[in-house]
């Protein structure tokens, strides 16, 4: 079926929680979350949805794909772009991010880990360069992050 992206709404909350749950189980053995899964979801319903911004991509009626955008006086960010296990390679990811490139304005940021090898490959096949390294001290799963920009194109 044809993946069809649309904007999250409130009944969204607990298959967006599963796909951040589901997909750092997957992915991101390196840097396990500092929450449960219900912390998760209750995070999800009560502070990420009612922020606005937030993007789902259904695939035969389940959400298959999450992202969470913002901008303000810091710039344009991709809070969040999660692809479920077994989705990846679909292109659910990219037509997700065309949708923040064509809503944000430039530059658009984003911060991954530096281990997250694939997330690196991904995000640098559409365009954005690393522009700063740490060592994960300000991140809640304290890993090395990287931080990469898109610039006016």
């Amino acid at each position: 079926m044809h993946p069809s992206l649309r904007p999250a709404n409130p009944d969204d909350a607990i298959s967006i929680a599963k796909v951040l749950v589901e997909s750092r189980l997957a992915f991101l053995p390196y840097a396990p979350s500092p929450h449960t899964p219900d912390e998760i979801g209750q995070w999800v319903a009560e502070q990420l949805l009612p922020g606005g911004r937030n993007y789902v991509v259904e695939l035969d009626g389940k959400v298959a794909a999450i992202m969470a955008l913002s901008s303000g006086p810091n710039g344009s960010w991709v809070d969040q772009l999660y692809v479920l296990p077994g989705h990846c390679g679909q292109g659910l990811g990219s037509l997700l991010l065309e949708h923040a490139h064509a809503a944000l304005p430039r530059p658009i940021r984003l911060y991954t880990f530096q281990t997250n090898s694939g997330s690196r490959r991904f995000y640098e096949r559409h365009g954005y360069q690393a522009i700063a390294f740490s060592d994960g001290a300000s991140n809640e799963e304290q890993c090395p992050d990287v931080l990469y920009e898109l610039n006016a194109g």
